[in-house]
């Protein structure tokens, strides 16, 4: 009688307990990161988002909401416009800071895009000789910490082949090291506590590029991390994040990802990615597929011993301009926002 007696208890605490939900996350990651730069462009769209129950809400709201806790923005020099300025990024990273998330600065150096495929100077840089060169970038670096102070900073944006070509070029490795130096001093003598990264898009060939600027003074290593330019091994990239982290001591981050829910358009601009062979063959162009991928790529970096969180580029740049836009968004399929402008399942990878 008694055994029966312990044996019922036993078994209704068993039943009593929560059960674990499948769906939940709680790695205590450091970063669960989004760069939204294109929001400041597209809230004076007048464009209306919804969350995930279907409310008109503001996309930063949206995202703190569902556990984004930093947002990473890129500068660019002088813009041909205001978007990714110093002032539109100064007033866009008060307004994150007071809504309690943290800032990521990427700074690219130029007044464009800077990627592995082009890292070209500020047209204001263009002729000056290399000390010059170099003050230019102590001076810039410092006011971003000086006007935006952000907790993270890059030093160039996939920097995979050097920044401020020819003189920074990777060929030329003692320049390049000495524009990064420069940068990071510039950093340091502002606000020590600012981490830096060093980002390299990719991870296959990275051990050779970190390997190049182990004696410079950083904090983290940022990878980009797309299948269809950084292949879709994902058993590679987890091994490969071990590795860099073992051999050279610095806490990991996956400085963008992204993927696509579907195949489809919502205005007349080529999307980047729209090909079955651009895209990883376990994750389908699905609503479901594109939040399987996200949560797959966070349990690589949280299962990596260096590894502290993870970014997705552009989950804002949905549609914007209008159905026949052939200068609209080429990553409106990529977006955490559907063609209805409502939140997607996706977007639950930021929750805690």
């Amino acid at each position: 009688m008694n055994k029966l007696f312990y044996f019922i208890i036993i078994l209704l605490v068993a039943c009593s307990e929560p059960k674990e939900d499948i769906n939940s996350v709680s790695d205590n990651l450091e970063i669960r990161g989004a760069d939204i730069s294109f929001l400041p462009e597209l809230r004076k769209s007048g464009i209306t988002t919804r969350n995930t129950a279907g409310n008109i809400e503001d996309m930063l709201t949206t995202l703190k909401t569902e556990g984004m806790n930093v947002v990473r923005l890129r500068i660019w020099n002088n813009p041909s416009n205001e978007h990714s300025s110093m002032a539109e990024v100064t007033t866009f990273a008060k307004e994150i800071k007071s809504a309690g998330m943290k800032v990521w600065i990427t700074v690219h150096y130029s007044d464009w895009w800077a990627d592995p495929g082009k890292q070209n100077k500020p047209n204001a840089w263009k002729n000056l000789p290399f000390q010059v060169l170099k003050d230019s970038v102590y001076q810039f670096t410092a006011k971003i910490i000086k006007d935006i102070n952000p907790e993270y900073i890059q030093i160039g944006n996939e920097i995979n082949n050097g920044l401020l070509w020819p003189d920074g070029n990777i060929s030329n490795l003692a320049q390049m090291k000495e524009l990064l130096a420069i940068g990071v001093k510039a950093v340091r003598d502002q606000n020590p506590a600012t981490k830096i990264m060093m980002h390299y898009a990719g991870h296959e060939e990275a051990f050779d590029f970190f390997d190049k600027i182990k004696d410079l003074d950083y904090d983290l290593m940022g990878l980009s991390y797309y299948p269809f330019w950084h292949g879709k091994n994902m058993d590679s990239l987890s091994t490969n994040l071990k590795i860099l982290g073992d051999t050279f001591g610095k806490n990991i981050v996956i400085a963008e990802t992204a993927y696509p829910f579907t195949f489809g358009f919502n205005d007349n601009t080529n999307n980047v990615i729209g090909l079955q062979e651009q895209i990883h063959p376990d994750f389908p162009p699905t609503v479901q597929g594109q939040r399987d991928f996200l949560f797959k790529v966070r349990d690589i970096i949280a299962d990596a011993p260096k590894g502290i969180g993870f970014c997705y580029w552009a989950p804002e740049w949905v549609s914007f301009k209008g159905k026949t836009a052939t200068n609209g968004s080429s990553w409106e399929n990529q977006a955490l926002w559907g063609f209805d402008n409502k939140a997607l399942a996706g977007i639950k990878v930021f929750n805690p």
